[in-house]
């Protein structure tokens, strides 16, 4: 009976560490730092004798400075530290979130103050709002409508937030960003 392989079959490839650790170390000299170690700078061979009497590990923190600083400490601990901090990182980092408004060069005035009140419900939430001026057709000519538009808008949210740079057209849209001003969250 012949066996039967799978073709395509690889491997999981295991993400290498960071951190050189204990023998990975190659360098004749480290500066040592850790708990319970008087700090300085010490043979290499020095440097894994007392990491080894603690029963923990000498890790490489900053390898590009001469000589590479090196820490005694248990490697799954430090680890561990150092995926906490990244999750704490990740947490703080505020998403930035775009909410678009669409208006016709024809607008009327009803539905001009309706979007402007999600304009400003989204501005005094944190959100940006991406106001536009959508031209269909020959309607084009008529851009001097649009930026009057997109300037009584301007007027009207200043108070929530305030335009990060002049309006724009590009191709067909007239586009403007407000971002909400800091004492509004």
């Amino acid at each position: 009976m012949a066996k039967h392989f799978r073709k395509n079959y690889r491997r999981p490839v295991r993400q290498e560490d960071l951190h050189r650790i204990n023998d990975r170390i190659r360098v004749p000299e480290v500066r040592l730092v850790g708990e319970n170690i008087e700090q300085g700078v010490y043979p290499i061979d020095k440097a894994k004798e007392l990491a080894r009497e603690q029963g923990l590990d000498l890790i490489e923190i900053v390898p590009n400075s001469k000589p590479p600083v090196c820490r005694v400490l248990d490697y799954s601990k430090f680890k561990y530290e150092q995926k906490k901090k990244q999750k704490e990182l990740k947490a703080k980092q505020q998403k930035t979130v775009i909410k678009e408004i669409r208006f016709g060069p024809n607008t009327d005035d009803h539905d001009f103050q309706f979007k402007l009140k999600h304009a400003q419900n989204f501005l005094q939430e944190g959100s940006k709002v991406k106001a536009f001026v959508h031209f269909v057709g020959r309607q084009i000519v008529f851009k001097d409508r649009g930026y009057e538009l997109i300037g009584r808008f301007l007027e009207e949210v200043e108070e929530f937030g305030k335009a990060e740079a002049p309006p724009k057209l590009e191709g067909k849209r007239l586009t403007i960003i407000i971002a909400p001003k800091a004492g509004k969250k």
